[in-house]
């Protein structure tokens, strides 16, 4: 257990290389928090293949970082 993500409000979009279940848990073992829909509140989105168009835009409307899956473990990994 680690506290990487202590805080942070995460989306996940997409298709992943492991069912999306296992994603949400793995952010929260590390302390993030699953939310729905992207919102200024948003720290990031993890974006897996096929990631909505709607939630995409609405993202970098925001500002908000898009990381792939590969860069999520790279973080909570490090």
């Amino acid at each position: 257990m680690s506290d990487k993500l202590a805080g942070k409000s995460i989306v996940v979009s997409g298709v992943f290389s492991i069912p999306r279940d296992e994603i949400k848990r793995i952010i929260e073992q590390y302390g993030g928090k699953n939310v729905s829909s992207i919102s200024k509140n948003t720290d990031f989105v993890l974006a897996g293949e096929k990631m909505g168009p709607e939630k995409r835009n609405k993202a970098q409307k925001l500002n908000i970082p898009i990381i792939s899956e590969e860069e999520f473990y790279t973080m909570i990994n490090s």
